[in-house]
């Protein structure tokens, strides 16, 4: 599983606010996992979860997870259906 950001390029902190971030709530092995990208469709992978389809997330080849969409409103809902996607065989 990777992390991926992206960040603007006229606010220098934010780049390092979302290193913070995801060492704060996802520990600190976790930036090792932290991609920041403007293009994420470069990125392969079954699932993107993102809340806009800038930036690449709509032309990314596997399935893109809209979050805050009507049926991805909260974390649970993600979180419910990737793990309905796990348990399924094949």
């Amino acid at each position: 599983t990777y992390i991926l950001s992206t960040a603007p390029w006229d606010n220098r902190s934010a780049w390092s606010d979302k290193l913070d971030w995801v060492k704060k709530h996802l520990g600190k092995s976790a930036y090792k996992r932290l991609i920041l990208t403007h293009h994420k469709d470069l990125n392969r992978g079954d699932f993107l979860v993102d809340d806009r389809d800038k930036n690449g997330a709509d032309q990314f080849q596997g399935e893109l997870i809209k979050f805050g969409s009507e049926k991805f409103s909260d974390w649970e809902a993600v979180l419910h259906y990737l793990r309905q996607q796990a348990a399924m065989p094949g």
